[in-house]
């Protein structure tokens, strides 16, 4: 038996999903388990990148399938890109995959578990999908007006067709896990198993002991931090608000670490309002992040409110290992809002309420106390719940290794 994961990205990639795969498989081939990658050649921030068709990496064998490689900011071609992936990532699984394996589908490209299905069926395997979000409902609710009709209907019926015809459905919160028990998914294939990160390469970090807050100058400057993507499913107004209120606070800066379609956006607002309180850098190599989110004194999330339930920023983990409290940006019933509620590891503000949120960052910079409990509660929840051991041994249950 060979466990087999499908995603469109892989180590090298240094995306959210990547990395959380990267550490699965690494660690199921590092206890003997045979595990194989079937991805793009691309990286998430060089679609142009050509990696290696194939290569075996810490034991893990990486097949690597032609896709074509068009800008990420183009709804076409992104859609091309994801069709070319189905072909031959499809293609390649059906003559890797035999009796009795496992196939994780993850959710990069969208509906890929479809093809999955059809493919265990034909070789009698095992199919578990690891769900990021939930396609078709993002597109339509981040307006993707050809989904909104028949077309949308029938892409949920065939999603939702893979899921039944799965082992299991890992997904990453209770949110999520209702959103599928609504679409008729038997509760008994659902599996909840959150984001993680490592706590031991990420931990609490004072500022006078963290290197690239030293480089980059900040000092003794509050810092609230933005560190991720920068995409559609995030909403950006409220803090652009916060920071145009904060302007004449020479004492707190707004750092936004990552990329993504809105990148333009947001250099484009930040130059119009003279914002030089805001700061844009690209993202961090994966071995320095513990030093990237040490930098921020408050992290800041954010999510659509209409996306709750079928999107978890994964951001959050890193800055729960890392001791920082967050401020959620969205809807106060949400996952996260929820999380930090009850381990009083932040504060959540509605979406596009930028004075709000400018308040809550004037109030957490003047109370270096209130500040400091909240990061050890963080910190707290990550060792309880969502530590990297603690996932993977979830994970190595699921799968049955």
């Amino acid at each position: 038996m060979k466990i087999i994961f499908l995603n469109r990205f892989f180590y090298p990639d240094h995306s959210a999903t990547s990395q959380l795969l990267t550490d699965l498989a690494f660690d199921l081939a590092s206890r003997g388990t045979a595990v194989t990658l079937i991805t793009s050649r691309q990286r998430i921030d060089a679609p142009k990148a050509g990696l290696a068709k194939f290569e075996r990496i810490n034991g893990v064998e990486v097949h690597r399938v032609w896709t074509t490689s068009s800008s990420r900011d183009s709804l076409t071609g992104r859609a091309l890109d994801y069709l070319t992936f189905y072909l031959f990532a499809g293609w390649r699984l059906f003559r890797l995959c035999r009796h009795g394996d496992v196939v994780v589908a993850k959710t990069d490209p969208p509906l890929i578990s479809v093809v999955v299905s059809f493919v265990t069926r034909i070789r009698n395997a095992r199919q578990v999908n690891w769900l990021h979000d939930l396609f078709p409902e993002v597109a339509i609710r981040l307006g993707v007006g050809a989904l909104s009709g028949r077309a949308g209907r029938a892409l949920r019926r065939l999603r939702n067709w893979s899921l039944k015809s799965a082992q299991t459905n890992v997904v990453l919160g209770t949110r999520m896990a209702s959103v599928l028990k609504s679409e008729g998914i038997d509760p008994d294939r659902i599996r909840i198993i959150h984001n993680w990160c490592d706590g031991q390469t990420i931990r609490p970090l004072a500022r006078s002991r963290n290197p690239l807050r030293k480089s980059i100058g900040f000092g003794d400057v509050f810092v609230a931090m933005y560190s991720g993507n920068l995409g559609r499913a995030h909403d950006f107004k409220a803090i652009i608000q916060a920071a145009r209120i904060l302007k004449q606070h020479s004492d707190i800066v707004f750092l936004i670490v990552g990329d993504g379609v809105q990148k333009r956006w947001l250099e484009a607002e930040i130059a119009r309002r003279g914002l030089r309180n805001v700061r844009l850098m690209g993202y961090q190599p994966r071995e320095r992040l513990g030093e990237s989110l040490g930098v921020g004194d408050i992290h800041l999330v954010s999510l659509r409110a209409e996306l709750e339930g079928l999107i978890v920023p994964s951001k959050f983990y890193g800055i729960a290992a890392a001791g920082r409290p967050t401020v959620f940006i969205g809807s106060k019933e949400g996952e996260i809002a929820r999380i930090l509620t009850e381990a009083k590891g932040g504060v959540s503000v509605s979406s596009d309420d930028g004075e709000a949120l400018a308040k809550q960052i004037l109030t957490l910079a003047s109370d270096p106390d209130a500040l400091r409990t909240m990061g050890r509660a963080a910190r707290a929840l990550f060792e309880q719940r969502f530590d990297q051991h603690l996932a993977l041994a979830a994970w190595r249950e699921v799968l049955g290794v």
